[in-house]
């Protein structure tokens, strides 16, 4: 068990590193203008028409990183810093959000499922705490709810490292589009691919991180609630 939890100890304080280490390669990007002279706004609108989609819009949100492409009503939500930058940073995250809106109108097959997931998603991220919990506290009398616990569990950390390919393939996306367009020099193409790279790490620590909590779970309910 000992070891268990200090896998999961390293992984929160990876989280934490590379939460700090994104919001401060950001920061850094986004104070060096773009050569193009566009803004965020601007680059998500030129990547949807060259990719002939015209039913999506784009529109700011509130907040730092927040940024997201939002299939239920066609939208691509940029963050107070990105959609009227006019950063390197910014045209990444503008031009990623929109590799998710090709993904959709393309039908990409990994996004596909993950949007099918998450209707169970929903349920199992809304249970399955207390379910844990019960089945702890149960789990000298019966393993049943500690055993729909960690199913549940399961399906959340299925879902994470399904969000894998879709992000990276967004950012392969997005990387691709502005060099084909020019939007980048070929300096402001490392700064929008190392801002890309550490966004996608934070996807990469949190599907590890959920798997090391399964396997946390998982090891309670195999040991039949024993300790060592």
């Amino acid at each position: 068990m000992g070891g268990i939890y200090i896998i999961m100890i390293i992984f929160m304080l990876a989280s934490m590193a590379v939460s700090w280490t994104l919001k401060s390669k950001f920061r850094k990007y986004s104070e060096i203008g773009l050569r193009s002279g566009l803004s965020g706004r601007e680059v998500a609108e030129m990547m949807l028409a060259d990719n002939n989609i015209t039913d999506v819009r784009v529109i700011s949100t509130e907040g730092m990183l927040t940024d997201h492409y939002d299939p239920t009503n066609k939208t691509v939500n940029l963050s107070e810093g990105v959609y009227a930058s006019r950063s390197a940073a910014a045209a990444a995250v503008a031009a990623h959000e929109c590799g998710h809106a090709v993904q959709h109108a393309t039908a990409y097959s990994m996004l596909k499922f993950r949007s099918a997931m998450v209707p169970a998603l929903s349920v199992a991220s809304r249970y399955m705490q207390w379910i844990l919990l019960i089945g702890i506290i149960m789990i000298q009398t019966t393993l049943i709810p500690l055993a729909i616990g960690v199913a549940l569990f399961a399906l959340t950390t299925l879902f994470s490292f399904i969000t894998l390919p879709v992000e990276f393939d967004a950012s392969r996306r997005a990387l691709a589009w502005m060099d084909t367009r020019g939007i980048v020099t070929t300096q402001e193409h490392a700064m929008a691919k190392d801002s890309l790279k550490w966004a996608a790490m934070t996807y990469v620590v949190a599907a590890l991180g959920s798997l090391a909590s399964l396997l946390y779970y998982a090891s309670l309910l195999l040991g039949g609630g024993r300790r060592e």
